[in-house]
């Protein structure tokens, strides 16, 4: 019976968040929800969830609170204000926070919790919208078996498997290690669709013969199909994605290990983000290998980047380079040689890298600068852009 069931608040019903709270509803739970964008919680109103006015109102009564939110920011004050969830959820509740985040976050939010009488711990998932939707998601927690057996049947509404990572912040931490094994796969996916295509190759048979092989990919599998039928609806933004891979860069400097590929990843997916592609789903990376046109009829303006570098003063590092002084790719661009591409630019227009036509002083297509690291003075990152 419904009544029997645990009281659930689910805070955040977005792309994600939505279907999730949907499961929890379908096996029986009563089910309050807030959102900051009411109308996104509007059809599991409809369908019988209690609306609140804010986080606070929302968790009072609940014994189970789920947060599935954006940024890790967005996190710490929705947990840690004076008038945040810890302090409005009864004594005794389990808060589990689904959103991707920082694995320190997670462990300050469980110390916290453990000293005012609550429960909390990390719980992200993986998995995509299609995973949510289904119902068939990956839940990956920062806690032990024992620390969710309250909790696993209502887990289960929604996962396929859980893993228990055995800590607060753990949980945080593996999801971190997928999206960079993820970060990869989709740079990977773009380059061969690419190589393909300047190959004259069947688009579509390239792919299939790609996941027979050691090749394969998730990336490969289900986000190749949207891009090349030009599907760019997100089923995880690129907004988002870019702050998955920070976080992982985040995390490993700390650890002081270098992560190249998810270097190369963000490189790109900031470039995607400076040229309109935020809201945009993860397979829009290849539009970066597309011509001009491709982009802009997916909405994408690419004079928002070339525009920031029109004066050929910078490279996106805020460092001065009218005096023929490196780019930041380590190469000397004086006498208008390598961008760093690994092709002779010569005096005329070069396309460069992914297939955008850039003038004789315009930087090299990685010229964004990162943001994710606070590097020493002259220490150049993977990508060779100087840190601030």
């Amino acid at each position: 019976m419904a009544d029997t069931k645990q009281r659930v608040a689910f805070i955040g019903t977005g792309i994600m968040g939505a279907p999730i709270a949907g499961h929890i509803m379908d096996a029986g739970y009563p089910l309050t929800v807030y959102n900051r964008t009411e109308a996104k919680a509007q059809p599991l109103v409809e369908r019988g969830a209690v609306w609140s006015a804010s986080p606070a109102e929302a968790v009072r009564d609940a014994d189970v609170v789920f947060t599935m939110v954006g940024y890790p920011e967005d996190v710490e004050e929705l947990y840690l204000s004076s008038d945040g969830l810890l302090a409005a959820s009864k004594p005794g509740a389990v808060l589990i926070d689904l959103t991707t985040s920082s694995p320190a976050l997670a462990r300050d939010i469980a110390e916290a919790a453990a000293v005012s009488d609550r429960t909390a711990f990390d719980c992200p998932v993986t998995g995509g919208e299609s995973g949510a939707i289904a119902g068939t998601l990956t839940a990956i927690a920062g806690a032990t078996e024992r620390d969710i057996e309250s909790v696993r049947a209502l887990l289960e509404t929604f996962t396929a498997r859980i893993f228990c990572f055995g800590g607060a912040g753990k949980g945080q931490s593996a999801k971190l290690a997928n999206q960079i094994a993820l970060a990869s796969s989709m740079v990977g996916m773009a380059d061969a669709l690419s190589l393909a295509q300047q190959s004259g190759l069947d688009l579509e048979q390239t792919r299939k013969m790609i996941l027979t092989g050691t090749g394969a990919s998730g990336a490969m599998d289900s986000l190749a199909p949207k891009a090349l039928d030009g599907d760019w609806k997100p089923g995880f933004m690129v907004k988002h994605f870019i702050k998955d891979i920070r976080l992982a860069l985040e995390e490993a400097e700390e650890k002081e290990i270098a992560l190249p590929g998810a270097d190369t990843a963000y490189a790109l997916y900031d470039m995607l983000d400076a040229i309109g592609g935020a809201e945009l789903g993860t397979q829009a990376i290849t539009l970066l290998y597309q011509e001009e046109g491709d982009a802009v009829a997916a909405g994408l303006d690419w004079s928002l980047y070339t525009n920031a570098h029109e004066h050929g003063d910078e490279c996106g590092c805020g460092h001065d380079h009218e005096h023929g002084d490196e780019c930041g790719c380590g190469h000397d661009h004086e006498h208008g040689d390598e961008c760093g591409c690994g092709h002779d630019h010569g005096e005329g227009e070069h396309e460069c890298c992914h297939g955008h036509h850039h003038d004789s002083d315009h930087e090299c297509c990685h010229g964004e600068g990162h943001g994710h690291h606070d590097h020493g003075e002259g220490h150049e990152c993977c990508h060779g852009h100087h840190g601030e």
